[in-house]
């Protein structure tokens, strides 16, 4: 019985790794472009940006996934998207937020006297955050993003309330048969994924000790 639960459960967490690659392609990203957003000088999209940021932060993943998949139909009449997009699209903004105030912090962390550097120097604005400040703001980072990307792989899980399938529900549905170990076998998978997640966070933070500032 052992093999045959180790394999449903290792198709449902195919999933959730599924789940997991996408949100962290987008949001990486989209996470840069939000903190950008926030930090402009142009005060309306400053505001507007950190408007969103604050309501995404301050209300439920799980608020956010059935809205996301339910209200285009319910509120608009428009077909809904597909279950499995519109958890990578609501995963994706939730994520992108939390990264873009981890990001904020970092480049704005950095001391004003090395932008200054660099321009005498000669180096544009480009030059200095991709020579000078990104490396930095990646060292200083390392850790809250780790917590972040662990806390990913947990919030997966959260995809059933809209029908996906992944490993918790893979491990419960054999609740049905009489079998209670193997919703507590899931575990295992959570674990062993987030402690190797812990070993490359921990490998990338030595790479990058040598900046101490």
């Amino acid at each position: 019985m052992f093999l045959p639960v180790t394999l449903e459960l290792f198709s449902g967490f195919m999933e959730t790794l599924k789940t997991f690659a996408l949100t962290l392609v987008f949001a990486l990203p989209l996470g840069l472009v939000i903190a950008f957003g926030s930090m402009s000088r142009f005060t309306p999209l400053k505001w507007l940006t950190r408007g969103f940021v604050w309501i995404i932060r301050g209300t439920p993943l799980m608020l956010q996934l059935i809205i996301i998949f339910y209200g285009p139909g319910l509120m608009f009449g428009l077909h809904s998207m597909p279950r499995f997009t519109a958890t990578i699209v609501a995963f994706s903004i939730n994520y992108a937020c939390y990264f873009s105030e981890i990001y904020r912090g970092g480049i704005e962390s950095i001391p004003r006297g090395q932008y200054e550097a660099g321009q005498v120097l000669g180096m544009t604005k480009s030059q200095i955050f991709f020579k000078v400040v990104l490396l930095q703001v990646i060292k200083r980072i390392m850790a809250p993003m780790s917590n972040e990307v662990i806390t990913l792989v947990k919030d997966t899980s959260l995809a059933r309330i809209i029908g996906i399938y992944e490993i918790i529900w893979a491990g419960e549905s054999f609740i049905k048969k009489g079998l209670i170990w193997p919703l507590f076998y899931t575990g295992a998978f959570y674990l062993i994924f987030s402690g190797l997640l812990t070993i490359l966070f921990g490998y990338l933070e030595k790479k990058l000790d040598y900046f101490r500032g």
